[in-house]
């Protein structure tokens, strides 16, 4: 796993994925940055307890917001850990309970939009992403998933999980202040 891309086997599918697909957008303003590389965390807090927590992946969206993985423990599979969204407008929360449902989020096609999840799929014009019928391909072929049903339910399945890092987040980041 020298050259891999990181060390989640999952992500470093999709970076192949990424790569054979070429410079086509597979769902809408998501892309595989460097990982580990800066996602203006420290705008937040430079304290080392919580800059350390974070292991920052890929953009959000086309204006600036990142998705990091967050460390809340010591577990061994970091693809079990929950997703982070980290906005350029002053939003910080979970957005998945792990990678996979990330993933499942991304075959909606959609931007994040604020404290609401993923709206809805498409893009805004109504149409999908150029690669998202591959990507689709690509989620089920690896892991047996697609978009999920239920979008409303599954954002609420994660409120206790963003409540959850609310509130570690709150010893190193005052609210309001960015």
């Amino acid at each position: 796993m020298r050259n891999a891309y990181s060390p989640l086997p999952e992500l470093n599918l999709l970076k192949e994925f990424e790569e054979r697909l070429g410079p086509v957008c597979y769902s809408d303003g998501f892309e595989l940055r460097e990982y580990g590389a800066d996602a203006g965390l420290h705008t937040w807090s430079d304290h080392p307890a919580f800059l350390s927590r974070f292991l920052p992946f890929a953009q959000a969206n086309g204006s600036g917001s990142d998705y990091a993985l967050w460390r809340c423990d010591q577990r061994t599979d970091l693809a079990s850990l929950p997703v982070v969204f980290v906005g350029d407008e002053g939003d910080l929360y979970v957005i998945a309970r792990n990678l996979r449902e990330l993933f499942r989020l991304l075959a909606l096609d959609s931007e994040p939009m604020s404290d609401f999840g993923f709206l809805g799929a498409g893009s805004g014009d109504g149409g999908h992403s150029e690669g998202h019928r591959e990507f689709l391909d690509w989620l089920h072929q690896h892991f047996g998933l697609g978009p999920p049903e239920d979008v409303d339910a599954l954002w609420a399945e994660r409120a206790a999980l963003d409540d959850q890092f609310r509130a570690w987040a709150g010893n190193f980041v005052e609210r309001g202040a960015r």
